[in-house]
């Protein structure tokens, strides 16, 4: 767990570039660092022959020009898709990236990174475990100086539970929806750093939210849109919000 003040940036673009880029792309982390964001996050399953890629579905119609699920493809296959295409042209040919290449390319322009670890059914230890370790080795051997390690979230309990075993320096956060009533007992189980949670679940509409901040446990919100809205969770003590609309939220 982390000890001390919440390192991380409160604005934390969504699926790498929010609205801005094609999701889960270079491209996406690349446009959200123009844009003046600090922190991305983005998602990431295993291949057929256990590559960590980013991708947020299991299956590929609604972000490549490929079909079918991602565990029935390799990584040399995934690399012949487009992930740019269907979002906009402007973007064909965009690949999917392994999760070393985002990391790398987070590296280069110095960018804090939420690692949301997406597994598909029956794969979540190895998936926890594949990203653990590739998340730690990098923050060992490549990782800026003063630049706060990997953040790693889930909502598999199991997942979460695989990267702390390979790799317990690395900070966790678990996702909920909605907020558990046991969530002490949950987050002290997987040594959570953090929770994240609906935005629904602000202040004033849910009374689980002022006690986990007051447990110590940073409250972050997704998917936070509206400025109105970011604005009063800040205000609530909000240590972050994921957003799909940088261009609001960065103004």
């Amino acid at each position: 767990m982390l000890s001390g003040a919440w390192p991380y940036p409160r604005i934390i673009a969504h699926r790498g570039g929010g609205a801005h880029a094609p999701e889960n792309t270079l491209a996406a982390i690349a446009v959200a660092a123009r844009m003046g964001a600090r922190m991305v996050e983005f998602d990431t399953m295993l291949t057929a022959d256990g590559t960590a890629v980013l991708m947020h579905d299991e299956t590929l119609t609604r972000t490549t020009t490929a079909t079918g699920r991602i565990d029935e493809y390799s990584e040399a296959d995934l690399a012949r898709f487009d992930a740019g295409a269907r979002w906009h042209p402007a973007f064909a040919g965009e690949p999917v990236p392994t999760l070393a290449q985002a990391l790398e390319l987070c590296i280069r322009l110095g960018l804090c990174v939420n690692v949301e670890i997406k597994p598909v059914q029956h794969a979540e230890a190895k998936t926890g475990e594949v990203v653990g370790r590739l998340c730690a080795a990098v923050r060992r051997d490549r990782w800026p100086a003063g630049l706060p390690p990997p953040l790693l979230s889930s909502f598999s309990e199991a997942s979460l539970a695989a990267a702390a075993r390979v790799a317990p320096e690395l900070p966790r956060a678990l996702l909920c929806d909605p907020v558990p009533a046991d969530w002490r007992e949950r987050a002290r189980a997987l040594g959570a750093s953090a929770l994240h949670c609906p935005a629904q679940c602000e202040p004033d509409r849910g009374s689980l939210i002022a006690p986990i901040a007051d447990a110590g446990l940073p409250v972050l919100y997704y998917t936070v849109n509206d400025a109105t809205l970011a604005e009063t969770l800040m205000a609530s003590g909000a240590a972050g919000l994921f957003t799909d609309r940088l261009d609001r939220l960065l103004s």
